[in-house]
């Protein structure tokens, strides 16, 4: 199944403190970008990779050694202030309508062919696919320091990328939210808060989006798993 993908790559790394996109940071010797682009620009059912950008940074992105092999699979887009403004200018990009979209963070690089093709399996019986694994922390609810409810874990799933959608629903619920202003931590909430049906597909702990320093250090580690 051929299916396209958007992965929104204008952020500014706040959280990170590295005073750069983070997407820049190298795992190794390849930037965090690279690894993420290069598991879609070799997978032969991605046809086109559309990524939202800071445009001043567009020759920064190209002239990455580890993604010249695939180039001819990149569309650049402009990126925006938020990143659902992001994904939905790259959703705008896509003129084949009737196209499976995934939806990924540029900073998950250790996502696998596995979790893809759950979701593209899975993405023909529902609206949308996300991929989860359950959580394995106790969690709590706290308000203004003091424990209000410990929650019943067996229902919680920390939410990973890519979702699956097809370009209709998520044009559609990205559309309405736009109208509407309402905002999602992830585009499977618009389909959420737009009625849709969302499937969940196990994922896989490995697949970390790589967010602070300590997630550099896990991320160092599975690389360093991964070639032993």
């Amino acid at each position: 199944m051929q299916y396209k993908v958007v992965i929104p790559a204008a952020g500014s790394g706040k959280r990170m403190g590295a005073g750069m996109n983070k997407l820049f940071l190298k795992i190794g010797c390849q930037t965090i970008i690279e690894m993420t682009l290069t598991v879609f620009g070799r997978d032969k059912r991605c046809n086109e990779i559309i990524l939202p950008i800071n445009l001043e940074e567009r020759e920064l992105f190209e002239s990455l050694p580890y993604i010249k092999e695939f180039k001819e699979k990149l569309t650049f887009v402009q990126g925006g202030a938020e990143r659902q403004e992001s994904v939905f200018n790259g959703i705008k990009a896509i003129d084949d309508k009737k196209s499976i979209v995934l939806v990924h963070d540029g900073a998950r690089p250790f996502v696998s062919e596995k979790i893809i093709s759950t979701l593209l399996e899975s993405c023909c019986s529902s609206d949308g696919v996300i991929c989860a694994v359950p959580v394995k922390d106790t969690i709590k609810k706290v308000e203004q320091e003091v424990v209000a409810k410990t929650i019943d874990r067996s229902t919680l799933w920390a939410v990973q990328t890519p979702q699956a959608f097809t370009y209709e629903v998520l044009e559609e619920a990205h559309t309405l939210a736009e109208e509407k202003g309402f905002f999602g931590t992830d585009d499977a909430s618009l389909l959420e808060w737009n009625g849709k049906k969302v499937k969940v597909v196990t994922g896989d702990y490995f697949n970390i989006k790589v967010t602070t320093k300590e997630d550099l250090i896990f991320a160092e580690a599975i690389l360093q798993g991964r070639h032993e």
